[in-house]
């Protein structure tokens, strides 16, 4: 028998750490909600009235939080594939908030008449429920306790179909906690990592995943070209029990999430006001709002009885040390905000200036790199978070574009600015004609954009616009109808 001796290093997720990071990813209602929890639970904490006015800034006097995580927790999604450039799997995360900046790229948003809009009309859309939706799941599943907590960390890698991002990085012991998750949300499906996972997750709760669907789903690009002889030598199936598979698994949901994205929005609490400001670095000044940050109190007279029990005060000692940390947690929180949006808006300031099609490529890794933090981090910070612009109200994820190279080598274009002006360019179509697809990439490389065909033609899709054979239908059938 041999014994060996080695050494490794592993990250220790501390209580403080874990709790910092989890008050990351909590939008403003969340937050409040989580503060009253905890409120309700430890006697030393007070939840402030929103009326009741606020202390001085406390970001300018508070001690530098951890800023970032030393790893990713979940295996946090690279910037590619958290915000490529809208369209395929990847691309469907942000829909709204990516449609958000192309509605508001004309200039800022305006009321009735076309008169400048007030606060309330200029509130941008709301947070889709699915995320409310999907909490609720965790706690359904779980109750309570750490693994609730847990598999609370992965809201934040939930996409728009319901789905956590596809390269998850999952530790072993957390797999089964997924795997329960996944067997008991509703809808069926929710919280997988694939379309092929979602699938057979519907699959199984009809008990209907033997080996052969098995088969056929690790195998859907073939389905999906209907390459039934290739299919049959892999299932062994004659081609009309293969058409009875492929009927069955068009009765699935291959987006569990999207029943929830399309209700109504609520209105939206910016987390941080961009103002015009020609003191200011790059003439901008970002400010944290107030209303989207809950305070607490921490009712110290209460915590020091002169008398009681061992017990009581053993508790009040531990409900002391957790008021500190959660307080201090807050504290990282509003700063680590602060200095997000900051940054996002020192590179954004040409948009927020001039409209969307100034609006610059920035990557999740541009942004950790210029604040010091990890991609995670941004990745919680600006999810569900939002700015109020002189542009409107839009969330902080829909400033992130991939970029597209310039035909001359100069400075390359974001995905969003070439979809503006995709846009644009069919808009502006009248009696001339209407343009193809090759017509639209021609036009766009003499405006020094390299694009090719078929990525005019995805951008096109994700827009909603209609192929050129069809828009020249219909502007016939207008002419007919006139």
């Amino acid at each position: 028998m041999n014994l060996q001796a080695r050494q490794s290093q592993s990250l220790t997720m501390t209580p403080q750490l874990l709790q910092s990071i989890r008050l990351l990813q909590f939008h403003h209602v969340e937050l409040l909600a989580f503060l009253q929890r905890e409120a309700d639970g430890n006697p030393l904490l007070e939840l402030v009235p929103a009326a009741e006015p606020a202390p001085p800034s406390p970001v300018e006097t508070i001690p530098e939080p951890v800023a970032s995580d030393p790893a990713p927790l979940s295996g946090c999604r690279d910037d590619g594939a958290a915000f490529s450039d809208g369209t395929g799997p990847a691309g469907e995360r942000h829909p709204d908030a990516a449609e958000r900046l192309l509605d508001l790229a004309h200039g800022a948003a305006s009321g009735a008449g076309g008169e400048p809009a007030s606060w309330e009309e200029r509130v941008g859309e709301g947070l889709p429920s699915l995320h409310a939706h999907a909490m609720g799941e965790i706690a359904e599943v779980f109750g309570g306790g750490d693994e609730r907590r847990l598999a609370e960390y992965w809201l934040a890698d939930l996409d728009a179909s319901g789905f956590l991002f596809a390269d998850l990085a999952l530790p072993p012991e957390m797999a089964p906690l997924l795997r329960r998750l996944q067997d008991e949300a509703e809808p069926a499906g929710l919280f997988a990592r694939s379309l092929e996972e979602c699938l057979a997750i519907q699959l199984r709760r009809r008990d209907r995943l033997d080996p052969v669907m098995g088969c056929v789903l690790a195998n859907l690009p073939l389905l999906a070209r209907r390459d039934f002889a290739a299919l049959s030598r892999l299932t062994g199936e004659s081609e009309a029990e293969l058409l009875d598979i492929l009927s069955e698994i068009r009765s699935l949901d291959p987006r569990p999430g999207s029943a929830f994205s399309l209700a109504p929005p609520a209105a939206v609490l910016p987390d941080a006001v961009v103002t015009q400001d020609a003191g200011a670095p790059g003439g901008w000044r970002v400010a944290l709002n107030p209303e989207a940050f809950p305070r607490l109190r921490i009712r110290l007279e209460a915590g020091a009885p002169r008398s009681g029990s061992g017990e009581e005060r053993v508790f009040l000692a531990q409900c002391r040390q957790s008021a500190g940390w959660l307080q201090r947690s807050l504290e990282g929180r509003a700063r680590t905000i602060l200095k997000v949006a900051d940054e996002i808006v020192r590179r954004q300031g040409a948009f927020l200036a001039r409209g969307g099609g100034h609006l610059r490529p920035m990557t999740l890794m541009d942004v950790a790199e210029a604040v010091g933090m990890h991609e995670s981090t941004i990745s919680r910070v600006t999810a569900g978070k939002y700015l109020a612009t002189p542009r409107g109200t839009v969330e902080m994820k829909a400033f992130f574009s991939g970029a597209i190279a310039a035909s001359d080598g100069g400075e390359a274009h974001s995905a969003e600015s070439v979809k503006l002006r995709i846009r644009n360019l069919v808009a502006a179509e009248g009696a001339g004609g209407v343009l193809s697809d090759d017509d639209i990439a021609a036009r766009l490389q003499g405006e020094g954009v390299e694009l090719a065909r078929r990525t005019v033609a995805k951008y096109r899709e994700a827009l909603g616009i209609p192929s050129s054979v069809q828009r020249r239908r219909e502007m016939k059938a207008r002419r007919l109808a006139g």
